[in-house]
């Protein structure tokens, strides 16, 4: 009776192993495609060609805008991004930043956006912003870098 406890026991302990194996982080491109409020990004990143780039080697830091903060944006400038797809790009990839910046990290600075542009980042006790975008949800690790979720879309200048 104790042998058939033990046998037992052992493969109860086997199987809940195999059940722990660690799966392996998500890449920015995923993270980002898993979480329903970042929908509307995520078919824009799709749609301007980007999403080899955030499943890339990176690292990468992404300020993501919500569902909201494109809900904000008028629908007149999101039709005219729409139908300019260097436009489009250029606004997406002044999201994204070279590097993982934890918002631990961030100081009062300017940093350059992979479109080429700066943009400011600042912190104030565990607020975060960049530009004028408050991250909501910070620090969402993925396996080429980091994502944080703002509740506003960046517009890069316009170019003089």
């Amino acid at each position: 009776m104790l042998k058939r406890h033990f046998v037992f026991a052992i493969t109860a302990i086997a199987v809940l192993a195999g059940c722990a194996t660690p799966s392996k982080p998500l890449t920015l491109a995923d993270t980002l495609a898993a979480r329903p409020q970042l929908s509307t990004l995520n078919g824009l990143i799709v749609q301007a060609g980007l999403t080899d780039t955030l499943k890339g080697a990176g690292p990468f830091t992404l300020f993501a805008p919500t569902n909201e903060a494109f809900a904000k944006v008028p629908a007149k400038t999101l039709d005219a991004l729409a139908k300019d797809p260097a436009q489009l790009k250029a606004v997406l990839t002044y999201h994204l930043i070279a590097g993982k910046l934890m918002t631990a990290d961030v100081k009062n600075s300017n940093l350059p956006t992979v479109q080429g542009t700066n943009v400011a980042l600042s912190r104030a006790g565990d607020f975060v912003t960049v530009e004028e975008a408050l991250v909501l949800t910070p620090d969402i690790a993925a396996s080429n870098g980091v994502m944080h979720m703002v509740d506003s879309v960046l517009l890069p200048p316009a170019k003089r």
